[in-house]
Parts: structure tokens; sequence; C-alpha cells
């Protein structure tokens, strides 16, 4: 039986990553949205879905409103959410709400995938290390290295963003920009720009 699966996130490259590593077992099928307008759509349209995962952060959300509005529109069948950001009280909070699951976004893509089946098969799913308060989800050892400029160049990245349309965003030069990617792959040891995305991705950087 194939499982179909919503992935809701504002981030292009994680919802991209996230369905590549579900689909690549052909057991699975993934539909996307950008939103909590989209999503709730799409569950109208064609859902229940077998799971709908939500971004925290994502446009629409309003804390675990978004969450709850998601919950009593995909009836009986379990969501979950996911996120960079959050703390561990919210996950808590989202749980108790009825959450299937909470997966941070430091978990590797692999482990996110393998972690998404579970909760589509009706399982609950939290890291014990983050749920026990081990790893801390204000700041990761990933953002540790970098200065808040990269890190907003480095969201840049991670929304397929160019040297200009950074640069306008950030009110700064081109070439400024162009010094903190090659900056940003040195420290990354990422081969191009797109290649830091994605390691600033699999680190749960958002």
């Amino acid at each position: 039986m194939t499982l179909s699966i919503l992935i809701a996130d504002d981030h292009d490259l994680v919802r991209e990553t996230i369905a590549m590593f579900l689909e690549s077992d052909g057991g699975t099928t993934t539909v996307s949205a950008s939103n909590l307008e989209e999503a709730l759509e799409l569950i109208a349209k064609d859902g229940p879905f077998d799971l709908v995962l939500l971004d925290y952060s994502m446009p629409g959300m309003k804390g675990l409103d978004g969450l709850q509005a998601v919950i009593d529109a995909n009836r009986d069948k379990p969501v979950g959410l996911i996120s960079g950001t959050a703390s561990r009280l919210i996950a808590k909070q989202a749980m108790d709400m009825g959450a299937i699951g909470f997966l941070p976004k430091t978990l590797r893509a692999k482990s996110l995938a393998n972690a998404i089946r579970f909760m589509a098969a009706g399982e609950t799913y939290a890291p014990l290390s983050f749920m026990s308060g081990q790893e801390d989800p204000d700041e990761t050892d990933f953002e540790k290295d970098l200065s808040e400029r990269e890190k907003q160049v480095l969201r840049g990245l991670m929304g397929a963003k160019s040297n200009k349309e950074i640069a306008r965003d950030l009110d700064l030069q081109e070439v400024t920009i162009k010094l903190h990617v090659k900056n940003l792959c040195r420290k990354l040891d990422a081969k191009n720009r797109t290649d830091a995305a994605m390691i600033a991705r699999d680190a749960g950087f958002s």
C-alpha cells in the first residue's frame, strides 16, 4: 500500500530533500505546501493524508493554533510537527494536543525520513536526546561557528536566492555577499553555494 504524505514547510529545500528520501523506496507519494493555508486546502481537496508533517514556524501557523487546525482537518490520520527553532516545551505541548511526533531539523535527512515513516504507520516519535534536554534547540554547534551576517546569507542560499537578491534583502553590496558566500563555503567545507545550503539543511539550520 502506498503512503500519502503532505509536507508543509516554507523552505523549498526542506520539502524537496524530505520528499526525495521518502519517495526513494517507491512506496510513498508526497504532496507539498509552503504555508498553513495551502496545507489546509490540500487536505480538504485530497485528504485525509496518511501523515501531515507541519513546520512549526511557517507562515500562517500562529504557534500551535495551526497544528490544532490541521489535526481537526486531517480527521483520524496522524499529524507531526517539524522545527529547527521550537523548544522542548513546544514539542511536549504539541504531543499533548495530539501530534503523533516531533522532529527537530537537527536530524539527518535519512533519519528524518525513517522517523516520518514511523509516524505515518501510527507510531509516536520524538528523539529522546531532544526531549530529555541533551540537545540545545536554541543554538546548535553548527550555528556557533557562524556570524549573524553569515547566518542571514546562508538563509538566502537555502531559499535559492541569487547574490543580487540577498544583497537587496540585507541592504548590502553584491560583492560583499559574494565574499560571505565564499567564506561560508570554506567554513562548511562546501563545494559550492548549493552544497552549502544542503549542509546547513542537514545540520537543522533554519
